[in-house]
């Protein structure tokens, strides 16, 4: 996927097509998130946009408290995907005290305040 959009609007392009893209180092062959352009790894500058395999796990959790008319309690967590980037998300569909540290996690395209956003649920299995 190249462009003349820079790698944040890449990546959001992306999530507004339901896609969760990450780059990946041509010359190094590691995985990248935050969207750069230039491997924090090796300091490479070919990336391509690779989709996601989904899976991963909660690497850090925390539950945000709000009152119920204002939408009632969420957790933020930090996932690592198994390509081995991490990157800032919630666990939606439990209680957000039920969200551990470890849990394996699948991740999907949803929405945050209108806007497209990588979110994640408990894997099944």
């Amino acid at each position: 996927m190249k462009n003349s959009l820079g790698p944040d609007a890449m990546f959001r392009d992306g999530l507004s097509k339901g896609q969760i893209n990450l780059q990946q180092c041509d010359d190094c062959g590691k995985s990248i998130f935050f969207p750069r352009i230039n491997c924090p790894h090796c300091g490479g500058t070919s990336l391509t946009w690779q989709p996601t395999s989904g899976k991963g796990e909660v690497h850090t959790t925390t539950t945000v408290r709000r009152r119920p008319e204002s939408g009632g309690d969420y957790n933020v967590c930090m996932i690592e995907l198994s390509e081995g980037v991490r990157m800032m998300s919630r666990v939606d569909g439990i209680d957000p005290h039920d969200v551990k540290i470890g849990m394996p996690i699948t991740t999907f395209v949803g929405d945050i305040d209108g806007a497209a956003a990588v979110l994640c649920k408990p894997a099944e299995g």
